[in-house]
């Protein structure tokens, strides 16, 4: 599932010893202190120590996502303001989310967004993080769907939204598509009406497991992320996936696959099975979900795609 945030390369910066080892058994002690008189480059460098210190992956790239989203600046406007003062009304908001970072929780969380697909979304505890490896299937479906449906205005449903990521950018790509995304959790659902609304996109919401909240209703594509870490796994993830990401949405059953297989038990539920349908899924069940799509023997070709690592991450079938 590998998550990422955008994230910036910092500029190098002579080397200032004194300044990030100040008091730096405090800064262990008490968590993070912004450390006297500091200009914001400064700041970054002591708040970047302290997160790699406690052992935080990407420690000067998430200093800085933080510090834009603190002080409110973006672009020319954050790069001009690096060596003035650091403003002394924003110092608890700093001190917090850096510490939030150094107790593992994601700077997605910790800011409240993340972009996907070029498209800012809310995100909260309630809902996954977006994943750029997603992004790939949502383009898969796009062009796949213009093959199946050229000009057209296909029916589309996002299973298990989440934020409303795949749905939304669905909507966005394919303005004539109808766009309906799906989810068990109404905490989820809430985030995800609130991105749509936000954006300005034309997408109906169900409530319910899976497929069944469209039982008898024609579709023509069906696409899903849905929770694929097998449960005796989850422990072993990486502390900001598994002690805050909800468990709903990473924990896939016994082997990972338990969504796959109730999907297509599940396709019986509509009047014909969808033309085109695409999944995401783990590492290494690749060729598990596409011997499920061919045994259901209703698609011509199923595709294996590749994520941007190259590890087989979607599995699409078309008719």
């Amino acid at each position: 599932m590998g998550r990422s945030m955008k994230l910036y390369r910092p500029l190098p910066l002579p080397s200032k010893p004194s300044l990030w080892k100040k008091e730096n058994n405090a800064l262990k002690r008490n968590g993070y202190q912004l450390s006297g008189a500091l200009t914001i480059l400064e700041a970054r460098k002591e708040a970047s120590s302290f997160l790699a210190e406690a052992g935080v992956k990407d420690p000067e790239s998430n200093a800085e996502l933080l510090l834009r989203h603190v002080l409110g600046l973006e672009g020319a406007k954050y790069l001009l303001a690096l060596r003035d003062p650091f403003p002394s009304g924003s110092k608890q908001a700093w001190e917090a989310a850096v510490n939030r970072k150094a107790a593992g929780e994601p700077a997605q969380y910790i800011i409240g967004e993340q972009e996907f697909y070029g498209l800012t979304f809310k995100v909260t505890p309630a809902v996954l993080i977006p994943r750029p490896e997603t992004e790939l299937l949502v383009e898969q479906i796009a062009r796949l769907g213009d093959l199946l449906w050229p000009g057209g205005a296909p029916q589309a449903a996002d299973i298990g939204t989440g934020s409303g990521a795949i749905a939304a950018a669905l909507a966005h790509l394919r303005p004539a598509w109808r766009v309906t995304a799906s989810d068990i959790s109404p905490e989820a659902l809430a985030v995800a009406q609130d991105n749509v609304q936000r954006l300005g996109l034309s997408v109906r919401f169900k409530q319910g497991n899976l497929l069944e909240p469209f039982a008898g209703e024609p579709l023509d594509i069906v696409v899903s992320n849905p929770p694929y870490i097998p449960a005796d796994t989850i422990a072993e993830l990486q502390p900001e996936v598994r002690d805050y990401e909800p468990r709903g949405a990473l924990d896939g059953g016994p082997d990972g696959l338990y969504p796959y297989r109730v999907m297509m038990q599940q396709l019986a539920l509509l009047p014909q099975p969808p033309k085109l349908i695409g999944f995401e899924l783990g590492m290494g069940q690749a060729a598990a979900v596409a011997d499920m799509l061919r045994a259901a023997g209703h698609w011509r070709e199923i595709l294996t795609i590749p994520d941007l690592a190259g590890i087989d991450r979607h599995v699409i079938g078309r008719a």
